[in-house]
């Protein structure tokens, strides 16, 4: 699903594009920093998807 979801993004653009932006990113945000991006956004991914199914987690005091 996220797969087919980068393909439609980056289909119109080539490799040297793509690795242009990669390049672009990691110089504004540093190594250190886009792995603590990535876990948000997998994070809020997660609780997007729970939310849409209806679900709670009962462990989190949040969304009691």
């Amino acid at each position: 699903m996220i797969s087919t979801f980068i393909l439609g993004i980056l289909g119109g653009l080539g490799t040297t594009e793509v690795i242009v932006i990669l390049v672009i990113v990691l110089l504004l945000f540093g190594g250190k920093k886009i792995p603590e991006l990535m876990k948000g956004l997998g994070r809020g991914v997660k609780d997007f998807k729970e939310a849409s199914k209806g679900e709670v987690n009962e462990n989190d005091p949040e969304k009691k």
